[in-house]
């Protein structure tokens, strides 16, 4: 779960890029200052929800008057289900409508993206997980939507886990010798992925310190026969070009994790809309 410290400047940047000085101009010129309405927050199509604090707390940052009583967060709804109910003061409900809109589509968009690909999955043991391929600035809630919608995180950043990718082990000179250096700057306790691209590269792997192999667009076969190899030593993870439609397949070679970039770098928002009433 998370909370308003980790979301707290990216609403008050959106609600400062949309206001700027002068605030909304529109409302403040044609609404009544005295006037109170009430509006629901609709989805237009189905889905997971994801994201109702946020839109909450974008409201309670324009007028601490404004009430927002909402579903479960994490709940699938379908077209035309009411999500939420917003009450208060009309000026201060227009001027918080797109940006809590724009916030609680993108979230329940990754969501529902995210819970597609869990329940395609669904009967094995294999988790589906996130990457880095998210929007920059937005990360925290694009990672705490994937939760909503069923999958695990993976790193949030190059600061809290190690992944070493071809390019690091060019650099360090081999595979061994890159993990090893990790592991002696960085201590046991962290966790390092190691991205192989063949079985050979695999067997390097498996004979260092490495926590999780990372498989990286293995077909189906390779990925068989590279599960056998890890023989439950290491986390495997299977990455690239992951689709609804190969998923399962993915999933029933026997792979701890499948990653997915696409649940958030290309998840369409969630058709909602905030309708007076």
């Amino acid at each position: 779960m998370i909370t308003g410290a980790d979301y707290a400047h990216i609403v008050d940047n959106a609600l400062a890029e949309d206001l700027d000085d002068a605030g909304d101009i529109t409302s403040l010129s044609v609404i009544p200052a005295e006037s109170r309405s009430t509006a629901e927050f609709v989805a237009r199509e189905a889905g997971v929800i994801a994201g109702l604090p946020v839109a909450a707390y974008v409201f309670a940052r324009v007028n601490d008057q404004v009430e927002v009583n909402a579903i479960e967060e994490g709940s699938r709804v379908g077209s035309r289900d009411v999500i939420a109910i917003v009450a208060g003061p009309s000026r201060s409900i227009l001027t918080g409508e797109r940006t809590a809109l724009n916030l609680l589509a993108r979230m329940s968009g990754v969501a529902t993206a995210t819970a597609r690909f869990v329940d395609a999955v669904e009967g094995t043991e294999t988790r589906i997980t996130d990457t880095r391929k998210t929007l920059p600035g937005l990360r925290v809630l694009d990672k705490y939507a994937v939760t909503v919608g069923g999958g695990v995180n993976h790193r949030m950043g190059l600061y809290d886990e190690v992944m070493i990718k071809d390019n690091h082990i060019v650099a360090a000179g081999d595979l061994d010798a890159a993990v090893a250096k990790a592991r002696e700057k960085l201590g046991p306790k962290m966790r390092i992925v190691v991205e192989v691209e063949r079985l050979e590269q695999l067997a390097d792997a498996l004979e260092t310190t490495a926590d999780r192999v990372l498989l990286d667009n293995m077909d189906l076969e390779t990925l068989r026969r590279a599960v056998a190899m890890v023989d439950g030593r290491i986390e495997t993870e299977a990455s690239g070009g992951v689709t609804l439609e190969t998923v399962r397949s993915i999933a029933e070679t026997g792979v701890d994790f499948i990653s997915v970039g696409a649940i958030t770098h290309s998840a369409p928002q969630l058709d909602i809309a905030l309708d007076f009433v």
